[in-house]
């Protein structure tokens, strides 16, 4: 018999679904740092000349955005594609709780995916 207390595998949380969550929205943020912060500033009271460097991110915006769809896939693909990753009796396994993580990933994927997309509908609000 062993001594050593054993971990409640139900109740821990998959970290690399997290993980792939957290870097998709810094990705994302990452894409459209050009034009959301000098809008976010303007709508502030916030101008000058200086504002117009702001756009130094530009260049490397197509990283952020293969970034950003990279990591939206690797959560597409961790919640849909690979369901038999989870093991039996874990919390991953109920049904509640593959729901309530798919409706998040939409929930999230959607916000993300506008953000990315903000420098194509930006002119339309200033």
């Amino acid at each position: 018999m062993s001594s050593k207390p054993q971990k409640n595998s139900t109740t821990t949380p998959d970290k690399s679904t997290t993980w792939l969550s957290i870097g998709a929205v810094l990705a994302a943020i990452g894409a459209s740092a050009c034009c959301v912060g000098p809008l976010l500033l303007i709508s502030l009271g916030i101008g000058g000349a200086w504002m117009s460097t702001l756009t130094s991110m530009e260049s490397i915006r197509p990283i952020f955005f293969f970034l950003t769809l990279l990591f939206i896939w690797m959560g597409f693909n961790k919640l849909y594609l690979n369901e038999d990753s989870c093991q039996d009796g874990a919390s991953c396994a109920s049904t509640k709780v593959q729901k309530r993580q798919r409706l998040l990933f939409w929930i999230g994927s959607i916000a993300i995916l506008l953000l990315l997309a903000f420098p194509w509908y930006a002119p339309y609000f200033l």
